[in-house]
């Protein structure tokens, strides 16, 4: 990972976490509202319940060492090691969000299974075959490699352990190259929010192979996600956030005036949520 993009990622999240969990809470991910996307439902409740819906989607019922690669201020670590009794480890490239993380553990009697890491996903501190899960929510958008990020999951993934990946996307390109305009827009999100580039599912699909990963699934759940940054918008003009990001700093600030880059990006269908998930 390059040290300029490296810097640029730790320094959003330094900045902006605090922030988000003060309005949104512990969990920094899309919302699930449903197959087509239409239900109404408290926007806590709808992170909450992604993590449910792709535990099920994955046939996850069991996990004793759990990886969560790129965990924020630990939001789906502790909701995982509460729900299957496990030992989570996280890892962020963000200081302010490993130790809140740790914290937020402390608070909820988990620090003892589990700890997180400032680690960098492309050259992980661990053995391999060391988890029984690997759980990656929203942070292959931010990495610079995405093959050399999946082979890393796959390296620290016990044989007969789950990969799980869920991650922006762009449409598939296979009946139609980007357009510039596309392309633009694409380079516009990037900016904001850090990101190297993205890729389409069917091309994580590729890399799933080629790990290889067995019992290969993906799915599209764009719709079913979709009414999230329309949410966001909304929370965001309230007198506490806009206070709150005036306090944040000018990248903050930036990436809450560009939300709707994404809200666009889903409505034109150029932007995907893209699942895969496998074994080893």
């Amino acid at each position: 990972m390059s040290t300029t993009l490296y810097q640029q990622i730790q320094q959003f999240y330094d900045a902006s976490s605090g922030l988000w969990e003060e309005i949104w809470g512990e969990h920094m991910h899309h919302g699930y509202y449903g197959a087509d996307g239409t239900l109404k439902k408290d926007r806590r409740q709808a992170q909450i319940d992604l993590i449910a819906e792709i535990l099920n989607w994955a046939g996850v019922e069991s996990a004793t060492n759990i990886l969560d690669v790129g965990c924020g201020i630990g939001g789906s670590s502790l909701y995982l090691a509460q729900k299957f009794h496990a030992t989570t480890t996280g890892i962020t490239l963000s200081p302010v969000q490993a130790a809140r993380a740790t914290e937020r553990a402390q608070e909820m009697m988990l620090n003892l299974r589990s700890k997180f890491l400032v680690a960098n996903a492309q050259a992980m501190p661990f053995a391999d075959n060391t988890f029984d899960l690997v759980w990656s929510l929203e942070s292959g958008e931010h990495m610079p490699d995405k093959t050399k990020f999946m082979q890393e999951c796959y390296r620290v993934l016990k044989p007969g352990g789950t990969l799980i990946m869920v991650t922006w996307c762009h449409r598939p390109t296979d009946t139609a190259p980007l357009t510039a305009d596309e392309q633009k827009h694409l380079q516009d999100i990037y900016r904001v929010y850090c990101l190297p580039y993205v890729i389409s599912l069917p091309e994580y699909e590729a890399i799933a192979h080629q790990l290889p990963l067995n019992n290969i699934r993906t799915a599209d759940w764009s719709t079913a996600v979709a009414p999230f940054w329309d949410v966001v918008i909304d929370s965001a003009l309230t007198p506490g956030a806009i206070f709150g990001l005036l306090r944040s700093g000018w990248n903050t600030i930036q990436g809450a005036l560009s939300l709707g880059l994404m809200s666009r990006g889903y409505q034109r269908g150029l932007v995907r949520f893209g699942l895969v998930c496998g074994n080893k």
